[in-house]
C-alpha cells in the first residue's frame, strides 16, 4: 500500500483518520437539526465535527420561565458563536431580530456541497439588498415563483413553498445548479418550470 499526502479545502476538518465536512467560523449561520432538548440547553446536529451545544439564554425571548420550544427534529437556523475545546456554542439571536434566526417550521431541507452553500448564502444577500449580480437560479426562480429559503453554511438548504411541485422545483433546481453557467442555469430553470405549467 502507498501512502499518500492528502490536502483537504475548504470546509473539510481531519480528526486522526477521520475527516468531517465542515469547519465552523465564528458568525457563519448554519442549519441544525436538534437532537436532544434539555432543559438549559439543546443539543444540534450541525454536520460537522460536533454536536452544538444552544443554550436557552442563547435564544430569542428565551429566559429559565420561558424555554423555546425545539423539539427533537426541529431545523432550526442560527449563528455559530464559538468553539470551546470540543464544545460547539450558538446563538440564536441576530441583533434583537428574531425572524432571522429560530425554528424552520415545514419545508424540505437538502444537503449539497459547502462550496455551493457559500454561493447561495451571498446569493441572497444580494437579493436582500438589491445588489447585483444576484445567483442566476435565485434570480429565475423568484421571477416566476414565490417561496423562502435558508441556507446554512454547513452545506444545508431548507425550502418551503405554497406547493410540495413548488419545493421541489426549487430544490432541483439549486442542486442541479453547482456545475452550470449563469446562462445554462437560467434555461434549466425554464425547463424545470415548464414541468408545472
Amino acid at each position: 500500500m502507498t501512502n499518500h499526502t492528502i490536502k483537504l479545502g475548504g470546509g473539510l476538518w481531519q480528526d486522526g483518520d477521520v475527516i468531517s465536512v465542515y469547519v465552523l467560523h465564528a458568525e457563519d449561520s448554519v442549519l441544525g437539526i436538534v437532537v436532544d432538548s434539555r432543559s438549559d440547553n439543546f443539543l444540534v446536529d450541525i454536520k460537522g465535527q460536533a454536536l452544538a451545544f444552544l443554550p436557552v439564554l442563547a435564544c430569542e425571548g428565551g429566559t429559565r420561565r420561558n424555554i423555546p420550544k425545539f423539539e427533537v427534529t426541529t431545523i432550526i437556523e442560527f449563528c455559530y458563536c464559538h468553539r470551546l475545546a470540543n464544545t460547539l456554542f450558538g446563538v440564536c439571536l441576530a441583533s434583537g431580530k428574531a425572524a432571522e434566526f429560530g425554528a424552520l417550521k415545514d419545508g424540505y431541507m437538502f444537503e449539497c456541497t459547502t462550496g455551493l452553500s457559500r454561493i447561495y448564502a451571498c446569493g441572497i444577500c444580494c437579493l436582500l439588498l438589491l445588489s447585483s449580480p444576484t445567483c442566476p437560479v435565485l434570480d429565475a426562480l423568484g421571477k416566476k415563483l414565490s417561496f423562502e429559503i435558508a441556507v446554512g453554511l454547513n452545506g444545508r438548504v431548507w425550502v418551503n413553498a405554497a406547493s410540495p411541485p413548488t419545493t421541489i422545483i426549487v430544490a432541483n433546481a439549486i442542486m442541479n445548479s453547482e456545475t452550470l453557467s449563469g446562462a445554462q442555469q437560467r434555461i434549466m430553470v425554464e425547463n424545470l418550470l415548464q414541468k408545472i405549467q
